[in-house]
């Protein structure tokens, strides 16, 4: 059957995360649903991440098959005549059959937004995290360069994690100042369960000085998640960008997007 890749926003509070689960809203289940209406068959949506229940994304890559083709202008207007403001579809189209939407890709980013300032926000409650302090964004650069390159991260992993490898290639870490936000930038070729959040949260600490440099190297280099801080709240993440052999399927989505103020 023909294979069709599709490109998703979404706002995370609004979803139980990306996975179906029966008798409550997710971001796969209302897809499938609504794409087995259009569709005429049951049909599957394989998603690039399985991100968590209030983890948001700009640049969610998903793929379905399905034996009534149509034109991918057609299926993002019907979908997103139907399914909840909350998600949209921003793109589809036709691809190879041997294109997955999860294997084939080969570098992720996300993005994780903190809020900086004593008063927290009336708009963005569930889009970032209100720290309320001011952070110390050089510490937390010197700390985060550790973290590029090939590494064992079973500091941040959680233990439910079922990779079968704490091994990945960090390629971009970036901090980036933004009035009264500051914004965390990692890409990867692949991430472990939770472990965005969870450098996040040890970082945070390093910023606030409750942990030096040294002390977040030693919680990296020990591979143990007990000594690493508590996790980031998912509020505050975004899967960002999925990107392919040889294309780029998103844009920076910080430069669409501005400084999401």
């Amino acid at each position: 059957m023909p294979r069709y890749r599709l490109l998703l926003e979404y706002d995370g509070g609004h979803f139980f995360g990306w996975q179906r689960q029966p008798h409550v809203a997710t971001v796969q289940g209302h897809l499938e649903q609504r794409l087995g209406v259009l569709c005429g068959h049951p049909v599957q949506v394989v998603g690039a991440g399985r991100t968590d229940t209030g983890v948001h994304a700009l640049g969610q890559v998903a793929h379905f098959d399905t034996s009534n083709p149509r034109a991918g202008d057609v299926f993002v207007r019907a979908l997103n005549a139907t399914t909840p403001r909350s998600l949209t579809v921003l793109a589809c189209c036709q691809v190879p059959p041997e294109f997955h939407a999860r294997y084939s890709a080969r570098y992720r980013e996300y993005l994780y937004r903190l809020h900086l300032r004593p008063q927290p926000s009336a708009l963005n409650r569930e889009r970032l995290w209100h720290v309320g302090l001011p952070l110390d964004a050089v510490a937390m650069e010197k700390a985060a360069s550790v973290l590029l390159g090939t590494h064992d991260f079973s500091a941040f992993r959680a233990a439910s994690c079922q990779s079968k490898s704490p091994v990945r290639v960090m390629y971009r870490l970036e901090l980036i100042q933004r009035e009264a936000e500051l914004h965390l930038v990692f890409g990867a070729n692949g991430f472990l369960h939770h472990q965005v959040r969870n450098m996040v949260g040890s970082l945070v600490q390093v910023g606030s000085g409750r942990y030096s440099v040294q002390q977040f190297e030693k919680i990296f280099i020990s591979r143990d998640r007990t000594q690493a801080a508590a996790t980031a709240p998912p509020w505050g993440l975004y899967l960002t960008r999925v990107d392919y052999a040889g294309e780029v399927v998103w844009d920076d989505p910080l430069e669409k997007t501005g400084s999401f103020r």
